[in-house]
């Protein structure tokens, strides 16, 4: 499916076909997805929680204002922050690196220090806006590919973070969650499946500069 074909194609889909789970193969390109995204820096603060188990996924429709995409997908995605990027994060991103592609610790170590101290000069808030930035890049990302993939998805800011965190217990991992998308395929009984997209027209959206 070309890109453009398959960005028509998807919609925010309402409801899942909870018979129907995903390939691992599939599950497999959403994870690899997922770690591929852009992220700012390359630092990627976050992490995917993968919920496969029917009950979980109940439960957290609970604390998902019984939207039952929840527990109607395949699989639920959460996309969680890092609570904590400081120096020690900045320089494991770093020795990655090093490893990875051998760069010379003279060619590393300005850039390190700036992002180091450039952090530490941060106020936690500050840290926490530019770490949701990255999640809403990762979605972003998977929503695309999805599409391209023909996997049913629907972005989800409508839960409760607190609540979630709580019943993950991703305190625990150090995470905090920000962004929920259920995967899966639609149900056949979905009306909004065939609904018409609606968007402004292409020349009120892009500005030309010659």
């Amino acid at each position: 499916m070309s890109n453009l074909r398959a960005l028509k194609w998807r919609y925010a889909t309402k409801k899942f076909d909870r018979d129907k789970m995903l390939p691992a193969e599939k599950l497999d390109v959403l994870k690899h997805t997922f770690n591929l995204t852009a992220t700012s820096y390359g630092l990627q603060p976050l992490k995917m929680i993968v919920i496969s188990n029917k009950a979980i996924q109940k439960k957290l429709k609970d604390f998902s204002f019984g939207q039952k995409q929840i527990d109607t997908a395949s699989h639920v995605l959460v996309i969680c922050i890092e609570k904590e990027v400081g120096e020690q994060f900045i320089k494991d991103y770093f020795n990655r690196v090093k490893h990875v592609r051998e760069t010379p610790e003279e060619i590393l170590g300005p850039f390190q220090d700036f992002l180091v101290n450039d952090f530490k000069a941060k106020a936690k808030e500050e840290i926490e806006a530019w770490a949701v930035n990255q999640a809403y890049l990762a979605l972003g990302t998977l929503l695309t590919v999805c599409a391209t993939e023909e996997i049913d998805a629907c972005p989800m800011e409508g839960f409760e973070p607190e609540k979630y965190d709580e019943f993950l217990k991703l305190d625990e991992k150090n995470l905090q969650s920000v962004l929920v998308l259920p995967v899966g395929y639609r149900a056949k009984d979905d009306m909004f499946s065939s609904m018409k997209k609606v968007r402004r027209p292409l020349e009120e959206v892009i500005i030309e500069i010659d």
